[in-house]
């Protein structure tokens, strides 16, 4: 009989926590390295603070998947922040993520609801509701008819991606916005934005009252996204995501391991991966939930991946992620080197 070893108890007991003490003099980036010296949720926040830096570091294309109400509730200008200063390199958003985003940048507002508001007296207001936040039907309608009135001046005789669609909207709101914000920052700073899902936006609902009313024939072509995403990812040194939620917008970048395949330029799976978000695997909602596991399927992320699962509500956990990289990330651009786009009807990425 032989008697298994056991392994000792130093193999493991290796680096203990260090206890947070209050600093009134430190930033909010030293705050995060403190918090990478102790557990659960504050220290998976510091992790994705020094992922972060580290994509910076490396050269990596760096990805964004974004869903859910995050404009109404003031990630705006947070967002707009790492766009403009090159932190990110392409987005992948929600329709409504992005519809909230234009209907802010036309001079609207999103506003707090006061919790006696009942949704019957809303809706006989017609004020629509996400949670504790409010907005105008009325004004959400001109967002549409605006989609719709710039949609009619396109060329009717092609389909467009979402890509080039949503970059020549940026640079029509550019002309007449007062602040920036994603779609804008993108067109400025030449970052491409996708939208797989964006039927199911008030874009395309601007869209579809368009062509009912005859006054044009405009058309998606969402393959020419997968194509574009392809060759984002088959001409990048090195990948990285982070993920705001799930959903399509997550799935959507999550699937460019598989479609690599179709140029031959094979992927090895992303390097660096952060995930925001509360949803949970046991309810069905794998695919959305904190861990990266499901992501190992297919090889979507390298073996050896540098993760943070950062279980928390990212309105919380940007304004503190965001703030901290305004005072950090400044010495990583120095030397960066980032995927340079030529806009048209084909993306032409020019490989790092």
């Amino acid at each position: 009989m032989v008697t298994q070893r056991k392994p000792k108890a130093s193999k493991y007991l290796i680096t203990p926590t260090r206890p947070v003490q209050v600093d009134r003099d430190r930033s909010v980036a030293g705050l995060l390295e403190k918090m990478e010296g102790t557990g659960f949720g504050g220290r998976q926040l510091a992790e994705a603070h020094r992922i972060w830096l580290d994509m910076l570091g490396d050269n990596t294309t760096i990805m964004v998947a974004g869903s859910g109400a995050l404009i109404p509730a003031g990630m705006r200008r947070l967002l707009a922040y790492v766009v403009k200063n090159r932190f990110v390199d392409v987005l992948v958003l929600s329709g409504s993520m992005l519809f909230h985003d234009l209907h802010e940048t036309l001079g609207r507002y999103h506003f707090q609801a006061h919790p006696t508001m009942t949704d019957a007296e809303l809706d006989s207001a017609q004020i629509s509701r996400m949670w504790d936040l409010l907005a105008s039907d009325e004004e959400y309608r001109e967002a549409n008819e605006w989609v719709g009135g710039f949609t009619n001046q396109l060329d009717q005789s092609r389909p467009y991606s979402t890509r080039e669609f949503l970059h020549l909207i940026g640079r029509e709101l550019a002309e007449i916005a007062s602040e920036d914000g994603l779609l804008t920052s993108a067109y400025k700073a030449r970052v491409p934005i996708f939208c797989p899902a964006i039927a199911d936006s008030g874009i395309a609902v601007g869209i579809a009252a368009s062509r009912f009313e005859k006054k044009n024939n405009f058309m998606f072509d969402i393959v020419q996204d997968v194509l574009d995403m392809m060759n984002i990812t088959g001409r990048a040194r090195v990948t990285g995501v982070i993920n705001l939620g799930g959903g399509t917008p997550k799935s959507f970048i999550q699937q460019t391991e598989v479609s690599t395949f179709i140029s031959k330029d094979h992927h090895h799976g992303h390097k660096y991966a952060i995930q925001i978000t509360t949803d949970t695997p046991h309810p069905g909602g794998r695919s959305n939930a904190v861990s990266f596991d499901e992501g190992l399927i297919y090889g979507k992320l390298a073996r050896g991946a540098h993760t943070a699962y950062v279980n928390c509500d990212a309105t919380i956990a940007l304004p503190i992620l965001i703030t901290a990289l305004s005072q950090t990330a400044a010495k990583y651009m120095k030397g960066r080197k980032r995927p340079n786009f030529t806009f048209g009807r084909e993306l032409v990425v020019e490989a790092l």
